[in-house]
C-alpha cells in the first residue's frame, strides 16, 4: 500500500519560521516512509537538519522524498537489518553531507499477533533481529565509521514502546523487543558517553497504519482510557526525538521518554 504524503510543514510541526535548532546537522531516520519515521524527518528537517532517509520499499521511500525541500534529504530503500544496506546510508552520508550527527532508529516490525504460547519461533528470531539487533547494528556502524565523526559527537533515538513497560495482549514479544531497546538505550548510554548520547522514546498507541489494529474502528472507545483524551499523532513522537536529537538535550542520556497521553499513569496497557 502506498503511504499517504503529508507536506513538509513547518507550522504543522509547530515551530516557527525561524527555528533552527539543528541547523548545520545531519541525521539518518530509519523506516522513514511513513507514519512515526516521516514525522521525525520532517521534523528534523524543519529544524535545519539535512535527513538521510531509509525505508524498505524504494517507490514509497523515493515518493515521500519528493516532498521535501530540495537538497534536504536523500532516500535510499533497503532492509534495515542488511549489513551492506547501513553500510552504504551510511557512506551516502559521509560522501554527501561529511558527518552525522543524529541517529534514529525508527524501524521495527511485528509480523505476529496473539499470546505467547502460540508464537512462532522463526517469528520471534525475526522481530529480535530487526527491532532489536538491528537497532545495536546500526549505532554500531555509525559509531565505528571513520568518516562520520560520529563517535565524537552525535546524538541517538531510539524508538520503543510502551509494551516493554508493561504487557500488552496480543503483541507481547514485540514488547519484549521494545523492553530489550529500551535496556540497549540504557546500557549503551553508559558505554558511549561522553561521546555519543543515547536516548529512546516510547510511545503508546500511535495514529499509524503500523498500529491501526489496535485502535481502527473503536478510536474514542481507546482514547478514553488515556488522561489527555486522544491517541498520540506522528507528530507527537517526532517533537520529542528533535527535542532529545538536539543541544537542549545536551545534558540527558540514558533515558526513555514515556510518550503515552497519561496512560500507564493512569493504569492502561496499549
Amino acid at each position: 500500500m502506498t503511504p499517504s504524503i503529508t507536506p513538509v510543514s513547518i507550522s504543522a510541526a509547530g515551530l516557527p519560521a525561524s527555528s533552527t535548532r539543528l541547523a548545520g546537522r545531519t541525521a539518518v531516520v530509519t523506516g522513514a516512509s511513513r507514519g512515526i519515521g516521516l514525522a521525525i524527518a520532517q521534523r528534523l528537517v524543519a529544524e535545519g537538519a539535512r535527513v538521510v532517509i531509509t525505508a524498505r520499499k524504494n517507490e514509497a521511500l523515493q515518493e515521500v522524498a519528493g516532498s521535501f525541500p530540495a537538497g534536504s534529504v536523500l532516500a535510499l530503500a533497503g532492509r534495515a537489518d542488511d549489513p551492506g544496506h547501513r553500510q552504504e546510508v551510511l557512506d551516502t552520508a559521509a560522501r554527501e553531507f561529511g558527518r552525522l550527527d543524529i541517529l534514529v532508529n525508527n524501524a521495527g516490525i511485528n509480523p505476529s499477533y496473539g499470546p505467547l504460547m502460540e508464537l512462532e519461533l522463526d517469528a520471534a528470531r525475526k522481530i529480535t533481529e530487526v527491532n532489536v539487533l538491528g537497532t545495536l547494528a546500526w549505532i554500531q556502524d555509525a559509531y565505528r565509521h571513520p568518516d562520520l565523526g560520529f563517535a565524537g559527537a552525535g546524538s541517538v533515538v531510539n524508538v520503543s514502546s510502551v509494551t516493554g513497560q508493561t504487557p500488552s495482549a496480543g503483541i507481547g514479544f514485540y514488547g519484549v523487543s521494545k523492553a530489550a531497546v529500551g535496556h540497549l538505550t540504557r546500557t549503551l548510554a553508559v558505554e558511549l558517553g561522553p561521546g555519543v548520547r543515547v536516548n529512546a522514546v516510547a510511545p503508546a498507541v500511535v495514529k499509524t497504519h503500523f498500529a491501526k489494529a489496535l485502535y481502527e474502528g473503536r478510536e474514542d472507545e481507546v482514547a478514553g482510557a488515556y488522561p489527555l483524551g486522544r491517541l498520540g499523532t506522528p507528530e507527537d513522537i517526532a517533537a520529542a526525538v528533535a527535542f532529545l536529537a538536539s543541544d537542549d538535550a545536551a545534558w540527558i542520556t540514558g533515558q526513555v521518554l514515556t510518550l503515552d497521553g497519561g496512560l500507564l499513569s493512569a493504569g492502561g496497557t496499549a
